[in-house]
């Protein structure tokens, strides 16, 4: 069962979460690419490929770049459902992956040249085409040893390649709910903030009284 791990980890009693059901669509059939933004205890960002009925998915902690001189980290996680491509929300705390969940992009994606191959050689190019991420890429798998398999997320020198940042640092990516929170704390002390003080109202009624006085 290709999701099995993924349903290990998950109580879909407690997340949103889809359950995992492979899903296999006609060969033809245009393939799905997801990235998604997770604020997690880490933020990272989700990059997933529809395949054989499932989402291939690896953990990018630092997010895709334009530049082609830039290899970025992609560490291989579970395989998830594709009903998971279009999953936004909150996870709880104490589940799996707890924190928001974002779609940061998404489109389609065609591999370049066999995909199955790539995926057993750990070395696949394809071509996305998203809102954010357009053109050719390349995933290349590392023999750096640990428990998951970490490949290389590269964009290819083409006309969508640039050196603009795509993503902000984790100093400058507050939660997305950070704005509100903003509005609200703002809105708060503008309803508290205190009038004049009564010494000063007494202060000035004093004045008044002895102007008058002396008129």
């Amino acid at each position: 069962m290709p999701l099995q791990e993924y349903n290990r980890k998950r109580d879909f009693k407690k997340t949103r979460e889809p359950k995992g059901k492979s899903h296999r669509q006609a060969k033809d059939h245009p393939l799905m690419f997801v990235v998604q933004e997770h604020h997690a205890s880490h933020l990272h960002y989700d990059f997933r490929l529809e395949w054989d009925g499932v989402l291939k998915s690896w953990a990018v902690p630092k997010g895709p770049s334009l530049d082609p001189s830039v290899k970025r980290l992609a560490v291989e996680v579970e395989d998830h459902p594709i009903s998971y491509g279009s999953f936004e929300g909150i996870i709880p705390e104490k589940q799996y992956g707890a924190g928001e969940v974002f779609i940061w992009d998404t489109g389609t994606w065609q591999p370049t040249f066999d995909a199955e191959a790539g995926f057993k050689k750990g070395h696949l190019s394809f071509e996305l085409k998203g809102k954010k991420l357009k053109g050719h890429w390349d995933l290349i798998k590392t023999k750096i040893p640990g428990r998951q398999s970490q490949w290389l997320l590269i964009k290819t020198d083409d006309r969508y390649s640039s050196t603009k940042p795509l993503v902000p640092t984790k100093a400058e990516a507050p939660s997305r709910n950070s704005s509100a929170v903003t509005k609200s704390t703002r809105s708060k002390k503008a309803t508290t903030s205190p009038g004049p003080s009564k010494k000063k109202s007494a202060k000035k009624a004093s004045r008044k009284s002895n102007r008058s006085e002396e008129e």
